[in-house]
């Protein structure tokens, strides 16, 4: 019997779920050539071909698709067994809190893969505006904050990322095509609504919102549905979704600052865990 070293598994694993073979070696603290030598061997054992790459994403092949739903489960009670008989188990409470928008693509990355491996931390999560999160009245209640800026030097040192603003509608919808355009957004206090409707005055563009809505599930369904188009960070573009191009009518909307701030001077291990985790995700 042929036996699959959880080495392996946890380098496919991650390559999957991080999108790539540069991110999950940051994450698994290896060379990017070295996690791709993996890969190879794991595809040696089963004798099928894993992953395959698509212009500049990767996707599983059916035995790809098969192998993850397996792996996952070995290295689940894989961890469990660790985090079981480990003298030195993580533990805690964390009140986390994140904007909507990326609650709904960031956590189910994270999410499973934290709990499966700090099972004796209880996370506590609450989306919000990164306006709201950053309030004297509310940052005191979180151990940590992921929070957008509208300018990405406003993130001092917890800066962790810089991503792009793009126009957003639905994959059978023309919607951007309609006068005055159509938006969808969330509140007022948004980034991205305010960034939008800024850059459509600017470039002269009647417009007017058809829809408000705080999260983003909503958003992506009012999308879906072609009611009209919104403004989105490009890592946080759902698949289903359509990013437009910039044109005269639908100018650039520049980048905005990804922070990850901790509360305490000195956050616990638990902290610095989940830290690294949503680090590695982003």
């Amino acid at each position: 019997m042929k036996n699959l070293p959880t080495d392996l598994l946890r380098a496919f694993v991650t390559v999957v779920e991080l999108g790539g073979f540069t991110p999950a070696a940051d994450w698994l603290g290896r060379s990017q050539p070295a996690v791709s030598l993996q890969i190879k061997r794991l595809e040696q054992l089963v004798g099928q071909t894993l992953l395959i790459r698509s212009g500049q994403q990767l996707e599983l092949s059916r035995a790809g698709q098969q192998l993850f739903r397996y792996a996952r489960q070995i290295l689940a009670l894989n961890d469990e067994a660790v985090a079981q008989f480990s003298k030195t188990a993580v533990s805690g409470k964390i009140h986390f809190g994140i904007p909507s928008e990326f609650a709904t693509t960031l956590l189910p990355k994270i999410v499973g893969r934290f709990a499966q491996a700090y099972p004796n931390v209880t996370l506590e999560v609450t989306c919000a505006l990164s306006k709201q999160l950053l309030s004297e009245t509310e940052r005191r209640r979180y151990d940590l904050i992921l929070a957008l800026h509208d300018d990405p030097a406003m993130a001092g040192h917890n800066l962790v990322k810089e991503d792009e603003l793009v126009w957003v509608t639905g994959a059978d919808h023309d919607a951007h095509l309609q006068s005055p355009l159509p938006l969808i957004a969330a509140p007022e206090g948004c980034i991205y609504r305010k960034r939008g409707i800024q850059r459509l005055q600017e470039s002269l563009r009647d417009w007017r919102i058809v829809y408000t809505i705080p999260d983003l599930t909503g958003i992506q369904a009012a999308i879906e549905e072609g009611l009209g188009v919104t403004v989105l960070a490009r890592s946080t573009v759902p698949e289903n979704l359509r990013v437009l191009k910039p044109t005269e009518k639908l100018p650039r909307l520049g980048r905005v600052g990804i922070s990850l701030i901790e509360q305490s001077p000195e956050p616990g291990e638990a902290i610095a865990r989940l830290m690294d985790f949503v680090k590695a995700s982003l």
